[in-house]
């Protein structure tokens, strides 16, 4: 019997559903890195973005890994799964506003955007440290014998 409150096969669908999730956003990552590359490297040139453009993928391929990272690791240890899930949802929002704010400000007039930027860097730190948070009880555990 589970010493959890939520069910084994409910947090299996949540850690399947964050995993997909970070696979959608590795996914348009790739995609937006390859077109921001060579189909929009004109444009983000001339609006000297070019560099804004590769930080926003960049923050995007890594948010991506670790949403599936915490995703694997809920999957074998539930314990924190409350936790984790919102680890996970500061970094999905987070990256958004984020990653997609730089893609917009980059190639369009969009100027008054500027605000999302860092509304979305504070949910991507915000969930680094919930996850300190989290090594931080675990470290609090007694150990295994």
């Amino acid at each position: 019997m589970s010493k959890h409150p939520e069910s084994n096969s409910c947090c299996e669908k949540k850690c399947a559903i964050w995993l997909l999730v970070a696979a959608l956003i590795g996914l348009t990552g790739v995609a937006l890195g390859a077109f921001g590359a060579h189909a929009l490297k004109p444009l983000l040139t001339e609006r000297d973005a070019f560099d804004s453009w590769e930080t926003g993928v960049r923050y995007q391929m890594l948010h991506a890994l670790a949403i599936a990272f915490i995703a694997l690791w809920t999957k074998l240890d539930p314990t924190h799964h409350r936790l984790t899930c919102w680890i996970n949802r500061c970094w999905c929002i987070g990256t958004f506003f984020f990653s997609g704010s730089i893609y917009l400000l980059a190639t369009t007039e969009l100027k008054w955007l500027w605000p999302v930027t860092p509304l979305g860097g504070l949910l991507l730190l915000l969930g680094w440290l919930l996850l300190a948070i989290l090594a931080f009880k675990e470290l609090k555990k007694p150990a295994k014998t």
